[in-house]
């Protein structure tokens, strides 16, 4: 059976090409990149327990090395290895808006994929460790945390009322920064939605401030919104 791989390794009989890749060298290699793609998974998950990860990208994250892997031993050229590999990943990525964040990890596991698939496991082992260290310290110590959190505030009033600057002053007193992004009518008309993007500090009293909103709103429906601004989460 060993003689059968190597013979398949060594000499393809449909292409008639022939490689110096054996079997040992082939099963190695594409160990080696799957243990450094769980390791590359289980790192992302430990860096996204805060704000939450996706199996599908933690899975993409383990099949990813080994995939570079076999593609830069296949390919005579490592060029062409790493052109077609980076279609692979660009091709993932056309239709998902990433996060810079997680675009590197996909960059740490065709990185380790492309060592791996050159043969230096033991550097490709190093790198991974030493890469996923850096990465779970600068999580832990929280580095270059911003000190506010972005939010959605949507503020209903009845439609006798003007929102032209009658919320500002609260604005101004317990958010860093804050823009009206959008206003539109509800309950045929008789009802304003008014929507802003908002930067509140860490140590701001939500409730008091949503409090202080709904004496000048007629004490109608405020919704404040975990996520920076979207448009599509007001469509309906």
């Amino acid at each position: 059976m060993s003689d059968f791989i190597d013979s398949i390794l060594e000499h393809d009989a449909v292409t008639g090409l022939t490689s110096n890749l054996s079997m040992g060298t082939f099963f190695l290699c594409i160990a080696i990149s799957v243990i450094i793609g769980f390791g590359i998974s289980i790192v992302y998950m430990i860096t996204h327990k805060k704000e939450g990860f996706a199996q599908s990208y933690a899975l993409t994250l383990i099949m990813l090395p080994p995939i570079v892997a076999v593609l830069l031993m296949l390919i005579d050229t490592t060029a062409g290895g790493l052109a077609l590999a980076g279609v692979f990943t660009l091709t993932r990525f056309r239709s998902i808006a990433a996060d810079p964040k997680d675009v590197c990890y996909v960059f740490l596991a065709m990185a380790s994929g492309v060592v791996c698939g050159k043969g230096y496991v033991t550097i490709a082992i190093i790198f991974f460790v030493l890469m996923a260290v850096i990465m779970i310290a600068l999580s832990l110590f929280g580095y270059a945390a911003p000190k506010t959190s972005d939010m959605t505030l949507k503020i209903s009033i009845p439609e006798n009322l003007n929102y032209s600057g009658l919320f500002d002053a609260v604005l101004n007193r317990y958010t860093t920064s804050w823009r009206l992004r959008r206003v539109k009518t509800t309950n045929f008309g008789s009802t304003f939605d008014c929507i802003y993007s908002v930067q509140l500090p860490e140590n701001v009293d939500q409730k008091k401030m949503i409090d202080e909103l709904r004496t000048l709103n007629g004490n109608m429906t405020i919704t404040l919104t975990l996520f920076k601004y979207d448009d599509k989460l007001y469509e309906n």
